[in-house]
């Protein structure tokens, strides 16, 4: 590692699996000290230790504003500051299609994935305005968020949501030299990957080796993604490596949304529902 991100602060919600966890590693790797914000506690508390110093585990559940509130002040009471804000929490959300799709399912999905990510922009730009700072916000997007058709209805409109927030940062936050960008993973194999296609939290791995095989010959790029493979373009996005870059949305996906996607989401599903029977 190079120590590209020495010296700074960040937040990094869902922090505890798959994409989340992936990125708290890589920032503390290259110097950062880092708040881990979820709702699996024992999941923080063991990452803490493993970690040490430099990390922080803080209860919050994202839909909450007052939570997300708390975190940015728990995470400067801490750390004295904040540098970075990494929008990440999330689920598959409501699973119904537009015909089947009700309002409290839509609700509770834009709530955590779209809500979540106006109010840590909220909370985080607060924060770097008063320390006189500008900062970096970095929000995890989708495939989804780019194209129809690789998720339910009330997911993709959700995704949708969050890359419009980006690009309304731009327009309020550049000014106050804060930058705000998102990333579109495409198939990222995470144990919310998994439990969206039935799959129990302890296969995750196995599901993830098994999908690999079966369908990463599938991918532009010839390979399925990896959480890390999310890390490393939000270590470069929350560096000052990006400091003249901001309003972007950055597909991280093999090449799969840069052409027809063809039969790929038929045959996840497909894939999934033969593991599940073996």
């Amino acid at each position: 590692m190079t120590g590209l991100l020495a010296d700074k602060v960040a937040i990094v919600t869902g922090g505890t699996s798959g994409i989340g966890l992936a990125t708290v590693e890589r920032f503390v790797a290259e110097g950062a000290k880092v708040a881990i914000a979820d709702i699996q506690d024992e999941l923080g508390a063991s990452i803490v230790e493993r970690l040490g110093d430099s990390t922080l585990y803080v209860h919050t559940d994202v839909t909450d504003e007052a939570a997300i509130e708390s975190l940015v002040a728990a995470t400067v009471e801490r750390f004295g500051k904040l540098d970075i804000m990494f929008n990440n929490a999330g689920a598959g959300g409501d699973p119904s299609s537009m015909l089947e799709v009700g309002s409290e399912g839509f609700d509770k999905t834009l709530a955590l994935l779209t809500r979540s990510v106006l109010l840590g922009h909220k909370y985080a730009a607060r924060q770097f305005q008063s320390q006189g700072t500008g900062g970096s916000i970095v929000s995890t997007a989708s495939a989804a968020g780019i194209q129809g058709g690789w998720s339910a209805a009330s997911y993709t409109v959700a995704k949708h949501a969050v890359v419009g927030v980006v690009r309304q940062a731009v327009a309020e936050l550049a000014p106050l030299g804060i930058r705000s960008n998102a990333i579109a993973p495409g198939i990222i194999m995470t144990p919310i990957m998994a439990r969206s296609f039935g799959v129990a939290m302890e296969e995750a791995e196995p599901f993830a080796d098994f999908l690999a095989e079966r369908l990463g010959s599938t991918q532009p790029i010839g390979r399925t993604g990896t959480a890390d493979d999310i890390a490393k373009v939000a270590t470069f996005l929350a560096s000052d490596l990006a400091d003249y870059v901001t309003g972007v949305t950055i597909p991280v996906d093999g090449g799969a949304t840069a052409v027809t996607q063809g039969t790929f989401s038929t045959d996840v599903v497909a894939a999934a529902a033969e593991y599940n029977q073996r």
